[in-house]
């Protein structure tokens, strides 16, 4: 069977994704993610140039993956919280690899994919202030569509990123039901936000 370059870059990237998640960048094994993959180490260092790059790439394509998925409606701002909260309960590994990265990889300074991010972020907040506030000079509605973006993808995020918490403060018979309560609680919060903002006119 002739090798596949393609295939294997894949199998790399599935089994380093959930490697990350699970260990963070310090604790990641390359010769795990090898395994996994069905891959030898080498193919990991030509393809990808070492853990701290794979890491990076991993991260950059999830974010890429629910900024593409996920258009904030400035209109339906708590249909499209609905929307996130079921990506991330979809994905979860998002939220663990940004709480890696803010552990293991936050010094202080910029790395090579934080313009793009920055971008894409810039691009959402822009979308919601726009739209909802065109009557507030654009530095205050900028402004307030960050602070109010911000606050609800924490909301969100906190579901996913402690969930030992949530299950011993969560008083329901299942994790499901808990979750789905979950879910309900951020979207009327959200709505709240929403209604109390200087980004509504």
């Amino acid at each position: 069977m002739a090798y596949d370059a393609e295939d294997t870059k894949r199998r790399i990237f599935v089994a380093a994704t959930a490697e990350f998640a699970e260990h963070g960048l310090a604790g990641a094994r390359v010769d795990r993610i090898a395994a996994a993959a069905k891959a030898n180490k080498q193919a990991i260092y030509l393809y990808y140039g070492g853990k701290e790059k794979l890491f990076a790439a991993v991260l950059r394509a999830k974010l890429e993956e629910i900024h593409t998925a996920i258009t904030i409606d400035p209109d339906a701002v708590a249909d499209s919280v609905g929307q996130i909260f079921d990506w991330h309960q979809q994905h979860p590994e998002l939220i663990r690899l940004l709480l890696w990265e803010a552990l293991e990889t936050c010094d202080g300074g910029i790395d090579a994919s934080e313009p793009e991010r920055r971008a894409a972020y810039r691009e959402k907040v822009c979308g919601l202030a726009d739209s909802v506030a065109p009557h507030l000079p654009e530095q205050e509605r900028v402004r307030a569509a960050q602070d109010l973006l911000f606050t609800i993808l924490g909301l969100i995020a906190w579901n996913f990123a402690v969930p030992g918490m949530c299950r011993m403060m969560l008083d329901e018979e299942s994790d499901r039901a808990a979750m789905a309560r979950r879910r309900e609680a951020v979207i009327a919060a959200a709505r709240r936000l929403t209604a109390a903002s200087p980004v509504t006119p």
